[in-house]
């Protein structure tokens, strides 16, 4: 087992999250004003055409989609958040071993060292997702 990551780089991986964390929801806020105002549901109810439909709903299903991502990246930011505060952060959460400093760099709200990262995406299919 190593030892746990500097103080240094867990102030500024802080400080990145929480920018990150403020930046995310603002995203989120300003699609949800946007498809109040898009109004994709009133456009798929006026036109009559299937393609025209087809259109509305792709969109309404799109801006959804980018939504969900903000959500779900909200969701990693705020756990590792969390990490930081319990003093986990930069620990992997498979084998306590630390995770790189230039991994943390590349991605704050990693929660595996790269070793265990590559076993867990091969022994586990997520959605959507081709397993290796």
């Amino acid at each position: 087992m190593t030892q746990a990551p500097s103080h240094e780089l867990v102030r500024r991986m802080h400080e990145r999250l929480e920018s990150r964390f403020r930046e995310l929801r603002e995203l989120i806020r300003q699609e949800l004003l946007a498809s109040d105002t898009e109004q994709y549901v009133d456009l798929a109810g006026r036109v009559h055409d299937t393609g025209d439909e087809s259109v509305a709903d792709l969109l309404a299903d799109v801006n959804l989609a980018v939504i969900d991502r903000h959500v779900e990246e909200v969701r990693d930011v705020d756990a590792a958040l969390m990490r930081i505060a319990d003093g986990t952060y930069g620990r992997c959460a498979d084998c306590s071993d630390e995770i790189d400093a230039a991994r943390l760099e590349a991605y704050p709200t990693a929660l595996r060292c790269h070793r265990c990262q590559a076993r867990h995406e091969q022994t586990h299919v997520q959605p959507g997702r081709p397993k290796l």
